[in-house]
């Protein structure tokens, strides 16, 4: 079964995208990624197959139940889902794709109702080691649309046969099961302890579409916790200083 469904992206930096539905029709979402929605819209919260598809769906970094919103009205209802970052909404028409794409794991957001998340595992033991996407990456699989999100900016490279491309392993967001996936140590001593960029990068190698994201979520957080623990050490610094001072005084020291 397969639910052609309309859809329109809002926003800029932090998107929704709302679900046009007609009778009977539904879409799947992971629980908790609803925005809105119309009356008539019934949700549906299951393991979506059993516990063994729910255990699939919370390795590659999704909740454990999903949700369907079927619609039982009439004319159109519509739903929305909202990104949980600052970024972008990617959608993904499968039947163009080939009814398989490969995704970063937790960029799942919503689908149509007939498309499952399976877990696809790297070929090579050496990017599941070193690779920041790990062994485990999302594969979508069935037809119709599918909705990923990504941080930042999302950049499209189209691949040609043999064509390698290097790429923070942060970045990747999704590509074709046709382009090969693999990992290669940052050249030179200080380029790997300096250069910021981690001593591996992720080599894709064509034919097929490459995604990439320019600012994922994890460079987002390292950022936030950065600054925040360098506030936190701030005002310890000036609650000592202050402390000091109003213990001279107490103590009676006349330098003050």
């Amino acid at each position: 079964m397969v639910d052609i469904i309309d859809y329109k992206i809002y926003g800029n930096d932090m998107q929704i995208v709302e679900i046009e539905l007609d009778p009977g029709e539904g879409v799947r979402a992971e629980a908790g990624a609803m925005t809105y929605m119309d009356e008539g819209i019934e949700m549906q919260t299951s393991t979506g197959g059993g516990l063994f598809k729910g255990f699939k769906r919370m390795i590659t970094g999704t909740s454990f139940f999903i949700t369907t919103f079927l619609y039982n009205g009439r004319d159109k209802g519509h739903v929305a889902f909202a990104a949980p970052y600052p970024g972008k909404i990617m959608p993904l028409d499968m039947d163009e794709l080939g009814g398989k794409f490969l995704c970063q794991k937790d960029a799942f957001l919503c689908a149509a109702r007939g498309i499952e998340i399976e877990v696809a595992f790297t070929k090579k033991i050496g990017a599941g080691l070193f690779g920041g996407e790990g062994f485990i990456l999302q594969r979508l699989e069935g037809r119709g649309m599918a909705f990923v999100h990504a941080g930042g900016t999302i950049i499209k490279k189209e691949l040609q046969a043999n064509e390698t491309l290097r790429v923070d392993t942060g970045c990747l967001v999704a590509f074709s099961p046709s382009v090969s996936y693999d990992i290669q140590l940052v050249g030179g001593f200080k380029n790997a302890l300096f250069g910021g960029e981690g001593i591996v990068l992720a080599k894709m190698t064509g034919p097929g579409p490459v995604y990439l994201q320019s600012l994922p979520f994890s460079r987002l957080a390292d950022r936030i916790s950065a600054a925040s623990r360098q506030q936190i050490g701030e005002k310890k610094g000036v609650a000592g200083i202050g402390g000091d001072i109003l213990g001279g005084i107490l103590g009676g020291d006349k330098s003050f």
